[in-house]
């Protein structure tokens, strides 16, 4: 059942202020409208880049890696979360755990929240030690896009490797309303309902509730969350529209930490085995208001502005260290963690599109608050043996108090303008300029020397397309961008001298539509170098500077094809060839291996066949090998996993549907923790409905 927020949201007041705005408008990407044959096909080289743009060009004639997965793929393939679905794109893959909030991804060679950022409708909440715990369930999206490599043009700072975008479904003048019931493996069950019409002659809305819960496969394995998404759009007059937006999340995750691993591999036996406390706690509560105009003040201007408030609050209470000792058969836990996350944002996009001629111009200023405090119970003491295969869980018992440590506030100004020029019938060349102006200060509340820090960091982007024919593109771009040494709003005195790194990206690429709607593919090779990431000093190597460099090159592809009316193909594959050119740590010079959490090759491939009222859709997935830390010593083995789903329409409005997971119960790992191991879900099955009214 889904969990019944703590606490009511508090939309009524706020809204109501951020209507009386005076005359604002918001830099917000254009809607996505994805057709009812795009969605078929799996097509995407028509629809807008709008999260690679703000300038409203189509995905062909964008001069960036961009695509993404539809709300009808994510049924299709039965990815109720969007961690799974983002995947499944080309190159992207799941580093999450339960530090950081379960979104956290690697692409092109860069690991981690702090270079491969997530946003809603363009927009990215601020990143508080490490962790983004929103959105994170598929449901309310109509699709959620991938923009590849340095994206700090549309989002500033930690984009090094790629921005994951999830578009929300947008209120209609059409009545309709959607149910999704489903049941599953491990007591799974999930309820989703989304409504959308018209309210009088001027207003119309938007609401989608969700909620889940499952009891997982181990002890202290149980999730639970649920959220509300809604949206009031006023439309006075045709050339403006007001949307008011009000949301709540409350997330309670697995509180599995990992599997204990022996000389730097994972122990199979121990995989349904759980060491946390019984009396663990992970919750996550995120609220988000949200007023936006849009404002067409003729042919040649629009006008958009966006004024936000976030507030998220995040509790940690679990016992997180694990060592396995296989001669007594027992498990030293360590690592008692109580910590928790007060973060507050608050801020306003200010954005203007002009149409000149050939020219498609979008520029803005945007500015935000926010402010963090974070408790703990540093230095985490506290530890107990428990039996290796029947662990007494007991309660968690620190003698460590946990007491406020910190308040940090940061400020952030950004200025950009871009252009899209159509210099003729084939030839597009889109350029931008971003500065980003950051104000970081910190006071601590315990001990230490509080400070404020100026940074700052200029992106670029010039990229050409050249249309070879109607359906046929070929593009190259450059890019720069920048990333932090760490979470912003987290810089300590150790690191409050550092800059932020730089980065910059060459990237060439073919996009292709098939004649005759049957399908289309894309190609990007690309080569990133990263500078100025923290070293050791030669000289002094206690000491930690700025100087280090990492680079990757690679491939990818990726497309769709229907070889007839009845079936359907999608797939990519990956190769990154990433690696440290200089950097020094504690243990030794890197230079040379690969970053932790990349994988060199990844592969997936679905084939959907229908017949009739029925289709059978079959998929399969694969990542390389990769290294859990950067001596490149311990390994996280490569895996390949196998799922597949039957759809049954059983008439035009509502759709049967059964979802096998990891059809073979490949035992394998996500991710790692410390010295364990994230062991990822057996074979699961769900059975589901999907109706439309």
């Amino acid at each position: 059942m889904m969990q019944r927020p703590s606490a009511p949201i508090r939309p009524v007041a706020l809204c109501a202020a951020l209507l009386c705005a005076p005359a604002l408008a918001q830099t917000t990407l254009p809607e996505v409208r994805v057709t009812e044959e795009a969605e078929r096909a799996g097509a995407q080289l028509r629809l807008p880049a709008q999260t690679a743009s703000r300038t409203g060009l189509a995905i062909q004639d964008t001069p960036a890696s961009v695509d993404g997965v539809s709300a009808e793929q994510l049924q299709e393939r039965g990815d109720m979360s969007i961690a799974p679905a983002i995947t499944r794109t080309v190159g992207l893959t799941s580093s999450a755990s339960p530090g950081n909030g379960g979104l956290s991804f690697g692409s092109r060679g860069f690991v981690g929240v702090n270079s491969v950022g997530v946003a809603e409708d363009g927009l990215a909440a601020g990143v508080a030690l490490g962790t983004i715990s929103y959105p994170t369930d598929s449901w309310g999206y109509e699709r959620i896009e991938v923009l590849r490599g340095p994206a700090s043009l549309m989002y500033g700072s930690g984009t090094m490797g790629a921005t994951i975008n999830a578009v929300r479904k947008q209120p209609s003048r059409e009545r309709g309303f959607e149910l999704l019931l489903s049941g599953g493996s491990d007591s799974t069950g999930r309820i989703g309902f989304g409504a959308t019409g018209p309210i009088g002659e001027v207003v119309s809305y938007r609401l989608d509730v969700y909620g889940q819960r499952s009891d997982g496969e181990r002890a202290l394995d149980d999730s639970r969350s649920g959220k509300f998404m809604g949206t009031l759009r006023i439309e006075p007059t045709r050339d403006l529209q007001i949307d008011l937006i009000a949301d709540r999340s409350l997330q309670k995750p697995s509180r599995y930490w990992g599997t204990p691993g022996l000389n730097g591999h994972v122990v199979e036996a121990l995989r349904g085995e759980n060491y946390n406390a019984g009396d663990s706690i992970i919750r996550y509560e995120d609220d988000r208001l949200r007023a936006k105009v849009r404002w067409r003040a003729n042919d040649i201007v629009t006008v958009r502005n966006e004024l936000f408030h976030f507030e998220t609050d995040r509790r940690w209470r679990n016992i997180e260290a694990y060592v396995y000792n296989p001669t007594a058969g027992t498990v030293a836990r360590s690592d008692y963690l109580e910590i928790l996350h007060d973060l507050e944002q608050t801020g306003n996009r200010l954005g203007v599109d002009l149409t000149l001629d050939q020219h498609q111009v979008a520029a803005g200023w945007e500015f935000s608050k926010a402010k963090f405090r974070t408790s703990n119970n540093s230095p985490y003491s506290g530890s107990s043996v428990v039996s290796a295969f029947d662990p007494q869980h007991g309660s968690w018992d620190s003698p460590d108090a946990t007491r406020a440590r910190f308040d940090s506030e940061l400020r952030q100004n950004a200025f950009y303008v871009e252009d899209a020029w159509k210099l003729s019938d084939r030839w597009v060349l889109l350029g931008g300029l971003r500065h980003d102006q950051y104000d970081v200060s910190r006071r601590e509340l315990v001990s230490g020397t509080p400070f404020d820090k100026d940074l700052s960091g200029t992106s670029a982007r010039l990229g050409v397309t050249y249309k070879l024919d109607a359906r046929t593109s070929l593009y190259a771009q450059y890019s720069r961008g920048h990333d932090p040494v760490n979470t912003l709003l987290t810089l300590n005195l150790a690191n409050s001298a550092f800059t932020l790194s730089v980065g910059r990206q060459f990237e060439v690429g073919v996009k292709q539509q098939l004649a005759d709607n049957l399908g289309e593919w894309t190609l990007a090779v690309y080569d990133i170098k990263k500078d100025d990431i923290v070293t050791r000093d030669p000289n002094q190597p206690a000491i930690s500077i700025q100087g280090g460099t990492q680079s990757s090159k690679g491939v990818e592809l990726g497309g769709v094809l229907r070889a007839n009316a009845a079936l359907r193909f999608e797939g990519n594959v990956s190769y990154t060839d990433a690696q440290f050119d200089t950097l020094l740590e504690a243990g030794g010079n890197r230079a040379g291996n690969r970053p932790l959490g990349v994988a060199k090759n990844t592969a997936n491939l679905w084939a959907h066949y229908r017949i009739g009222a029925w289709q059978a859709s079959a998929g399969t997935r694969y990542v390389g090998k990769r290294f859990a830390n950067n001596a490149n010593t311990t390994e996280v083995p490569a895996y390949t996993l196998f799922d597949a789903a039957l759809h049954w329409q059983y008439n035009a409005n509502t759709t049967f549907s059964l979802y096998g997971r990891n059809l073979a119960d490949k035992f394998y790992s996500n991710a790692t923790y410390g010295s364990q191991f994230l062991v990822g879900p057996g074979r699961q099955f769900e059975l589901a409905a999907n109706l439309r009214f």
